[in-house]
């Protein structure tokens, strides 16, 4: 009997207080394609149960399901013999559920505090935790980082050990793991080991993912396979053979799996290096014989990424290296060498693009007679290079994040192999890949190889090395420590090798991290960093301006440029939570004048108080519809930003017409005095603008609210996994951002004093402009509400150094647009020094 009969009996049943978590008949369909088919399995506290099974096996949507990011189409989930009526993220959060996902849900715009902080919240942890605390979560994991460096700033692998902490740190009854030693190296992997062992004697249900079956047998004592969305077998760890869960994970046998290696042809060099140095790299020298792979091997951050990225012609390096007699320079090899990355997210897929567009948009011209495409040859070519590899998708114009990881991996093979490289650089090419889909690629790795394609692979799986690579270099510190050919090709001997090197930095004299930045340095590094340069160049503009107009500075004209500000800040306010949460919001002028209409009925000499008290309340009611219904209209009936708030735009303005067409309703005179209430140079309304600002970086700093409006616009996938709800966080940012632009309609109420649908119009692009110039990202998560109040003031300041000057209005739209490049090649260079490093 075959081995997946042997083992294919029902999942262990146990008392319902022995049972964590049992999903019962779980399917799931998507568009009528099964991806999970009447799954029962269940999962016991103190117990590591491993899930096993190809990419597209169904692995990650069970794990999606019971961590309530899918819906099952059908069967029941149950949580301490409870059912659980809908399973969502917010709910396996309160049920003490804790995920570390395969890609980090972590939010690159946020600290590392931030995220801390964000996790803890969502999972219903009560209190704020101390920086101490918050900083021994994160030796726990052996991260060294200060809690305000930005995420963005970490490394794949640090990154990977936050996962790892956040999920520890919520203290979960389960706990699912998916493939979590993915990026780590030995050290790291074996932390990780110590402290699932810790958490499952703590009672802890654990589901680990992984596809290594060595892990298997270190961590875990229950294994459960799934093929093809349905479970082909359980057991206990001791109780089957790792020859017995590759058939039932593959649904064959594997005779071996790494295809035989071949001597290389004598006398020819395919890949010669010498000498070859870059930052992290010194002084590489190898030869590889034409139809051999070469290796290379260490421990995580000792060059070899960095080596790879070289010889893929992405560092700028010195030294030779020479394809086949033909010494390539940075030029000759980007276009030589195909570069698989090892982060494909980032590097190796355009998330944006689908399976084909993919697989095919850095070779489109192959497809091309003279300059037009044919769709036929290009998925023709396509199909055959997915059917070698055996890549599983819905349809070749599905979204590439559709895929699994490990198909998403085929998919950046597929590109390298139909661009015809004349080198192949695989940096951890089987990362995050199964079984059965590793197999495939070593095959087609060989097979290239074997054809006369020069292939280097670095893996940090030294018995992947061994059976893959007929030579492998071993770096240590950015040098090359040892070369290893032929049977010394072994899983011990490139072991020993990296643990036992003795070299020294590359750069010996380089510094050490400076440690936590503080004080003005830290200022420089956050989002309120725009705020110093604006503020200097409005306290400039002003001197300047008062040189040629010594009125420029008296306190009426300080105290109107104030008072205008007060309107277009209010307003750009709002727009900068639009923007905060990667959305843009262009109704925000025609809303501003058109509640300026509604108030000019209500707010009239002839009014009563309470007809007055009316207009107020329906200024206000006018602004939440508006910011509701913006949320909707993205939300849930799929319109983007622009589209939706295109179009409010249009419906208020004519509105305002339909009930105005012409200005009319003039304000009563003694609400535009007790809004234009002066206390010296400032109206007392911008000093309440000062405040409101004030409250809104505390909360968007300090505060649940701002953690997740920010979440949001950093990276709405992973603050969806990490419990945060999404829909109502971005309809409640939309309805702020109404209100804020409702008190701005105050302002421009009392400027104006008439009630003219002509107005506010103007107010979207100075928003926008305002918050640009502040240091807000349009691409959302960063930002600022000091920068854009000053922002609004300095665009309203150069209005009236304008007039004071004389100019025409031409200079106003000049000077904006002069302002806005400054902001935006500032901003630009504080990103690239911080992702550089210095």
């Amino acid at each position: 009997m075959a081995a997946a009969d042997i083992h294919s009996n029902a999942p262990f049943l146990s008392a319902e207080n022995d049972v964590t978590i049992r999903l019962d008949g779980i399917s799931k369909y998507f568009a009528g394609i099964p991806a999970l088919r009447d799954v029962s399995v269940e999962f016991r506290p103190g117990e590591v149960h491993a899930i096993l099974g190809e990419n597209g096996a169904g692995k990650s949507t069970l794990m999606n399901i019971i961590s309530g990011t899918l819906q099952p189409s059908e069967g029941e989930i149950t949580f301490d013999g409870v059912p659980v009526k809908q399973m969502t993220p917010e709910v396996a959060a309160s049920l003490g559920i804790g995920i570390c996902f395969q890609h980090p849900a972590i939010l690159d715009d946020l600290s590392i505090e931030e995220n801390l902080l964000v996790a803890l919240t969502a999972s219903g942890a009560s209190g704020r935790r101390s920086s101490d605390a918050l900083q021994q979560m994160l030796q726990t994991v052996s991260l060294d980082l200060p809690l305000h460096m930005r995420a963005g700033e970490m490394t794949v692998a640090e990154k990977h050990l936050l996962e790892i902490g956040k999920a520890f740190a919520v203290k979960p009854r389960l706990l699912i793991l998916d493939e979590p030693t993915a990026s780590l190296d030995q050290e790291a992997s074996e932390l990780l080991f110590d402290l699932v062992r810790q958490a499952a004697a703590e009672g802890t249900a654990v589901v680990y993912i992984t596809h290594r079956l060595a892990e298997l047998r270190q961590i875990a004592q229950r294994v459960t396979v799934l093929r093809d969305g349905k479970i082909r077998g359980s057991a206990l760890v001791g109780e089957i053979s790792d020859a017995e869960l590759v058939g039932m994970i593959v649904g064959r046998t594997l005779a071996a799996a790494f295809p035989p290696k071949a001597p290389g042809k004598s006398g020819e060099i395919g890949l010669s290096v010498t000498g070859l140095s870059c930052e992290g790299v010194d002084d590489v020298t190898f030869q590889v014989p034409r139809g051999q792979i070469i290796g290379v091997a260490g421990v995580a951050g000792n060059g070899q990424a960095a080596l790879m990225r070289a010889l893929a012609g992405l560092n700028i390096s010195r030294g030779s290296i020479n394809l086949r007699g033909r010494n390539l320079g940075h030029t000759e090899l980007l276009e030589e060498a195909a570069f698989m990355p090892s982060d494909r997210l980032r590097e190796g897929v355009a998330k944006g693009l689908t399976v084909r567009e993919n697989a095919t948009f850095s070779t489109l011209e192959k497809f091309a007679t003279a300059g037009i495409m044919s769709r036929k040859r290009e998925f023709d070519k396509v199909s055959a290079i997915f059917s070698e590899l055996a890549v599983k998708a819905p349809s070749m114009e599905a979204p590439i994040l559709s895929l699994s990881g490990g198909n998403q991996q085929k998919i950046v093979m597929s590109r390298a192999m139909l661009s015809d490289p004349g080198l192949v650089v695989a940096d951890e090419p089987t990362q995050g890949v199964d079984v059965g889909a590793r197999f495939e690629i070593y095959r087609i790795l060989r097979d290239l190889c074997e054809a006369g394609t020069p292939v280097v692979v670095n893996s940090s799986d030294a018995v992947e090395l061994e059976g893959l690579c007929d030579k492998v270099v071993v770096m240590s510190r950015g040098h090359v420590v040892a070369t290893l050919a032929g049977e010394d090709v072994t899983e011990e001997k490139i072991v020993a090798a990296a643990i036992n090197a003795e070299t020294h930095d590359v750069h010996p004299g380089a510094a050490k991290a400076s440690g936590p930045a503080k004080g003005f340095k830290h200022l420089l590094q956050s989002d309120n960093a725009p705020v110093i340069p604006l503020a200097l160049v409005a306290i400039v503009l002003g001197l300047y301006v008062n040189g040629q107009n010594e009125n420029f500075l008296s306190v009426s004209n300080i105290y109107n440029i104030f008072l205008l500000a007060t309107a277009l800040g209010f307003i750009a306010l709002g727009q900068t939570i639009a923007l905060l949460m990667g959305g843009i919001d262009l109704s925000v002028g025609p809303l501003a004048g058109f509640l300026v209409v509604v108030a000019s009925f209500f707010l009239t000499d002839d009014m009563s108080a309470s007809m007055m008290a009316l207009g107020f309340f329906l200024m206000l009611a006018g602004a939440v519809a508006v910011g509701t219904v913006n949320g909707l209209l993205i939300r849930y009936a799929n319109f983007t930003p622009i589209a939706a708030t295109l179009a409010m735009y249009i419906a208020i303005q004519g509105f305002s017409f339909l009930l105005r067409e012409n200005p009319d309703g003039y304000i009563s005179y003694a609400i535009t005095d007790w809004i234009n209430w002066q206390w010296g140079p400032f109206p007392v309304v911008f000093l309440v603008l000062l405040l409101v600002t004030l409250a809104g970086e505390y909360v968007l700093r300090r505060s649940r609210s701002g953690w997740r409006l920010r979440a949001v616009g950093s990276n709405e996938d992973s603050a969806r996994r990490m419990g945060i709800r999404v829909d109502l966080t971005f309809i409640s940012g939309y309805v702020a951002c109404s209100v804020l632009t409702g008190l701005g309609a105050v302002m421009l109420m009392a400027q104006i004093g008439v009630g003219d649908p002509r107005q506010g119009i103007n107010y979207t692009l100075s928003s926008i402009t305002a918050v640009v110039l502040g240091g807000t990202s349009l691409a959302g998560g960063r930002g600022t509400f000091i920068g854009t109040v000053i922002g609004a003031i300095l665009l309203t300041e150069v209005l009236s150094a304008v007039t004071f000057l004389s100019l025409s209005q031409t200079y106003q739209y000049f000077f904006q647009g002069i302002l806005i490049v400054i902001a935006a090649l500032i901003y630009a260079a504080v990103r690239g020094r911080r992702a550089t490093g210095h």
